[in-house]
């Protein structure tokens, strides 16, 4: 797949205002309000903005944060990381690979009993699921 290069208006034009705000200007949802925070449909999760395959149904669970959480993406050049210093801390930043769009961020070392001990954190206004 080519990489999505769009202007600005043209991301504007194609995602509502929430969507632009989270995945052009690296927003974030409130928790708990995401349509993908607590389903279990079998399925894979593709960036709402360019359609890129981005985790699938058997990497995510229930963390209790808010927002979907995987344990890791689809394949290693699906996501890229970027250290974010916006909070006065220091995290690690998901982006589309594809499109450079925000989807939230990766934190590690939680306990959560999964085989990365990672925990994608991703706002769900990020992502559209196609069900199987």
């Amino acid at each position: 797949m080519d990489k999505v290069q769009l202007s600005e208006e043209e991301w504007r034009a194609r995602l509502s205002p929430e969507e632009y705000h989270v995945l052009r200007e690296a927003g974030t949802e409130a928790s708990f309000t995401g349509e993908s925070t607590d389903t279990e449909t079998v399925g894979v999760y593709k960036c709402r903005a360019c359609g890129s395959e981005l985790f699938r149904s058997n990497t995510k669970f229930h963390s209790g944060c808010g927002w979907p959480s995987f344990y890791e993406p689809t394949k290693d050049d699906a996501v890229i990381l970027l250290e974010d210093r916006s909070l006065g801390r220091v995290r690690t930043e998901a982006r589309c690979a594809n499109c450079g769009s925000h989807l939230g961020h990766v934190f590690e070392g939680e306990g959560y009993d999964v085989p990365t001990d990672q925990r994608w954190c991703i706002n769900s206004v990020s992502l559209t699921l196609e069900e199987e």
